[in-house]
């Protein structure tokens, strides 16, 4: 079979690093990641969640990548055209409609949070933020999301550059734009790295991180690395497959894939070095959830030298973080439009975009005037992430690697992967049985359906992995041709 031309391409190998970075980098890892990083043990945790993401988050992203590569398309196109060089079930590129849908319905509630970050870096100039303790820094907060006009205004800001970008096309929209936004980030951070370095408690913050406890080595802990190395890399939200289809024929996809990883999870680490020397100068506490970034640290920057300045700097770089990983989110609606139903970029961002604004301002609208709808339990807001985040995501992961691990002949992602013999077998021992027991026991822990303690209990986890090493081997000659309709 004659494999797909590539319509668009990364002009470098930098620009996919940039791109993919970018996707991974958001509110989660400048906030998230340093915050249950210090919460479960500093260094202990760091150890479990980088192990974590050897085990999850490299192999399904080099898998991801292979397959965009290898299919050229939209995740729907993609997996489509590998399934059918594979002669096989034409069923599997559901799951690539799974992964779009995902990825765009995160986007209808992140152009909210993402709106948040642009407002505070404007209420950080005119001194909106000029409050005397966290609790009226969360008058503020609630004040901000109960106007409709004013949520809605910032919402629709993100949507709008976001769509902007990405109709610009692959180079001239989202290569460019990350090939300065990226940079910026990092050197944003690092300034505000030194920053905290001068608050007098750099070494508290730096000790929150990194000081090793081996008795944080918990069920708990570990469960938290999971499930954050899983989600952290935008894996199974078509953003990576995307991504991946761009990249030329040639560049190691094990070499990029690490490199991403490693930039990742060098963000995240350096974000906790801006944030906790500043919150324990002023005497704060790190565990505020969301109101370290909206109400405490708006009042340290308040109570430092020249902290309106960095209090801007910061809030634009959680912007930048923030509009990165949109782009990425709605490349793959935008290029399924316009590669297979030929709608030129612009009609397909503004036609996604249509869709977008109708169903984030639903989102906003969950904070005021749709407050009280909350069917289940749940407002609107609530919905999208509970049925992406716990259920569309780490279903889209295990068939994802179920694909690439079982359906697929092994001499395609051999060829594409381009490893050497050890390094092939190590990644297919991972895909075919270390990631999908890993990745389904996150998703039973965000439903709240594990019944064991994953340290305390490891060997039950021992056991799947090789329960299903052994029913692989012998049962695969059975099932392979139920899985690929041969």
């Amino acid at each position: 079979m004659t494999r797909e031309k590539p319509k668009n391409l990364w002009l470098s190998r930098w620009g996919f690093i940039l791109a993919a970075t970018g996707s991974a980098v958001g509110l989660g890892n400048i906030w998230k990641f340093p915050y249950i990083t210090g919460e479960y043990g500093g260094g202990a945790f760091v150890l479990m969640y980088l192990a974590c993401i050897l085990a999850i988050g490299i192999p399904v992203m080099m898998t991801e990548i292979a397959i965009g590569r290898r299919g050229r398309g939209s995740p729907i196109d993609a997996i489509g055209r590998v399934v059918r060089e594979n002669g096989g079930n034409p069923l599997w590129k559901a799951v690539g409609g799974m992964a779009m849908l995902a990825g765009f319905m995160i986007l209808c509630f992140y152009v909210v949070v993402a709106g948040w970050a642009f407002a505070y870096t404007w209420k950080m100039l005119d001194g909106s933020l000029a409050a005397t303790s966290v609790e009226a820094l969360g008058g503020v907060f609630e004040t901000h999301n109960a106007n409709p006009w004013q949520l809605g205004g910032w919402s629709v800001l993100v949507a709008l550059l976001t769509l902007w970008i990405v109709a610009k096309g692959v180079q001239k929209g989202i290569e460019n734009a990350v090939r300065w936004m990226m940079p910026g980030l990092a050197l944003m951070l690092i300034a505000l790295v030194g920053y905290a370095f001068t608050s007098g408690s750099f070494s508290a913050g730096f000790g929150f991180l990194f000081h090793f406890d081996a008795s944080k080595i918990t069920g708990e802990a570990l469960l938290a690395a999971l499930g954050h190395a899983f989600f952290t890399l935008s894996l199974a939200s078509g953003a990576i497959l995307t991504y991946g289809s761009y990249i030329p024929d040639g560049q190691s996809i094990a070499r990029t894939t690490f490199i991403v990883a490693l930039c990742d999870t060098c963000v995240a680490l350096l974000a906790g070095l801006a944030i906790f020397p500043i919150i324990f100068a002023n005497g704060m506490s790190p565990s505020a959830g969301p109101g370290l970034i909206f109400m405490s640290l708006p009042l340290a920057f308040q109570q430092m030298p020249f902290g309106t300045a960095f209090g801007v700097l910061f809030f634009a770089m959680v912007s930048i973080a923030a509009l990165t990983s949109a782009i990425s989110m709605i490349e793959a609606s935008v290029a399924y439009l316009n590669e297979k139903h030929g709608i030129s970029r612009l009609r397909a961002a503004i036609g996604a975009g249509a869709v977008l604004l109708v169903i984030s301002l639903l989102a906003m609208l969950s904070f005021n005037l749709l407050a009280g709808w909350t069917p289940l339990g749940k407002n609107f807001f609530d919905w999208l992430d509970y049925l992406t985040s716990r259920w569309m995501m780490p279903l889209g992961g295990i068939f994802m690697v179920l694909l690439a691990g079982y359906a697929l002949r092994g001499e395609i992602m051999r060829d594409e992967l381009g490893l050497p013999p050890a390094g092939y077998a190590l990644w297919l021992f991972m895909v075919r049985y270390v990631s999908p027991v890993l990745i389904m026991v996150v998703f039973l822990h965000a439903l709240g359906w594990l019944m064991f303690d994953p340290i305390a209990q490891w060997y039950w986890i021992a056991g799947a992995i090789g329960l299903l090493a052994v029913a692989g081997e012998v049962l695969r000659p059975r099932v392979m041709p139920v899985l690929t309709g041969r």
